[in-house]
């Protein structure tokens, strides 16, 4: 039975065992000691974790570092009060809950353990004036306790891991499996469309710093966020990246250029263009039937890939300090909509919605329906001003919208809509709850309406 998956009460068990091992004197003896010392050990803890350079990037930010010391306190003192509380069932969750995060986030399991074997040596360290035997009955109990607690955190990490790269590898299947025809086509259109705007802005206006830049374009972001992943490995997703680099590159050294001078540029970006198009329709060849993770009333994602594009995104905008928000949405009254109109009803307007999103969002932006009547859009290169203006934007179309129903009848929607934009911290989930507490604001305040979770 994998360790994750195994009765709570069975953890509970193992770990109450573990304990009645040792006097209750020796107990007190280490909780009075971590209750005393909890900055200190804390402060060791992660000074030990970041003696690897591999932990850096986990750790850097402020806020993890503030937010994370206070966590690891809080852990000592329910881990060293066990023997007193009994309550063995909330400290297995708790060991659980943490080892998740630390998969979300990503901090290896090594790196944990590392800090767990500084704080058995500066324990040792805290008893040195105590009896040889007292101590050595002490240290036997801090490691049945501390490696008791990191072993249940350490086997959540591996299976939540586990899962994610199995969900991880089939949505790098799945992005361009929805359509593959339409999705190639629409595409190529993309990239025509960008090379007819920048030869137009070009013949008009001359080179300037206004000529758009292909990265940033519709298919750009597609291909950057989607397309780059789900085919990752592949040398045609280097060349394309390495393609797309050198356009953006040329069309920014137009800046200050005659517009004469930029006709030999102009025929280079047409060639690369061209380059682009053929090394697509090499990749989208590589496709073939993949497995589901669509929603089977809408034809959205399900929360199956939710958590593979929110690390993933989280990363990417930890790597090029660009900007990601969310948006979570919910129909306001969805209920008295199914009670009125019944399910069918209900149903006819979920599919609208869907549709409607689908058409209203970026290419490189990710649609949810996460159940029920809740969207969430993953609006990649979007600070929080912009995003509340996409909500905005919803909301108001969403508004005018008529939904034709199976019996004739028609009737409109609003929306209520949270905005959360991603502050540096490397737990996405953190950025998920901010979404989620922004739009019950919205729906406290009197629904139909965008709120960020700033405002609150």
């Amino acid at each position: 039975m994998p360790y994750q998956s195994a009765p709570t009460e069975l953890l509970a068990t193992t770990w109450r065992r573990a304990q009645a091992r040792h006097e209750p004197g020796t107990h007190a003896r280490l909780r009075d000691l971590v209750a005393e010392h909890r900055t200190t050990l804390a402060t060791r803890f992660y000074e030990a974790m970041l003696e690897s350079p591999s932990a850096s990037r986990f750790l850097s930010h402020q806020l993890v570092q503030t937010r994370l010391h206070a966590a690891l306190q809080r852990w000592l003192d329910t881990v060293f009060d066990i023997a007193f509380n009994a309550r063995y069932d909330e400290a297995v969750a708790f060991q659980r809950h943490i080892g998740e995060v630390h998969a979300r986030i990503g901090i290896p399991s090594h790196l944990v353990m590392q800090g767990a074997r500084a704080l058995m040596m500066d324990l040792h360290a805290l008893l040195g004036d105590a009896p040889v035997a007292e101590r050595a009955q002490a240290l036997a109990c801090a490691v049945d306790t501390i490696g008791q607690a990191t072993e249940i955190m350490c086997h959540a990490y591996d299976t939540f891991h586990e899962r994610n790269t199995r969900a991880e590898e089939s949505y790098r299947l799945f992005v361009v499996s929805q359509d593959i025809v339409s999705e190639k086509e629409k595409q190529r259109a993309a990239l025509l469309d960008w090379e007819n705007t920048f030869v137009y802005e070009i013949a008009v206006n001359g080179a300037g710093p206004s000529l758009p830049r292909l990265g940033k374009s519709e298919f750009g972001m597609w291909f950057l966020h989607k397309a780059a992943h789900a085919f990752e490995g592949s040398k045609d997703v280097e060349n394309i990246l390495a393609q797309i680099t050198q356009v953006d590159e040329a069309v920014a050294g137009l800046a200050d250029t005659p517009a004469q001078a930029a006709i030999p540029v102009l025929k280079t970006v047409r060639e690369q263009c061209a380059a682009i198009r053929f090394l697509l329709e090499s990749l989208f060849a590589q496709a073939a039937h993949l497995e589901s993770g669509r929603d089977t009333l809408t034809r959205l994602l399900n929360r199956k890939y939710l958590q593979v594009v929110m690390a993933r995104e989280i990363n990417y905008v930890r790597q090029k300090a660009s900007h990601l928000s969310v948006l979570s949405i919910d129909i306001d009254h969805f209920k008295g909509i199914n009670d009125q109109y019944g399910h069918d009803g209900g149903d006819a307007v979920l599919q609208h919605l869907a549709l409607f999103l689908t058409q209203s969002v970026r290419s490189g932006d990710y649609l949810f329906r996460l159940g029920g009547e809740e969207f969430l859009i993953v609006l990649v290169d979007a600070n929080e001003a912009q995003a509340i203006a996409i909500g905005e934007k919803l909301r108001r179309r969403a508004e005018l919208e008529r939904i034709a129903l199976r019996d004739g009848q028609t009737l409109s929607v609003t929306l209520s809509i949270g905005v959360a934009t991603h502050d540096g911290h490397p737990d996405y989930q953190r950025l998920l709850s901010a979404a989620d507490t922004a739009l019950y604001g919205a729906k406290r305040a009197g629904r139909n309406r965008v709120l960020a979770n700033s405002a609150l």
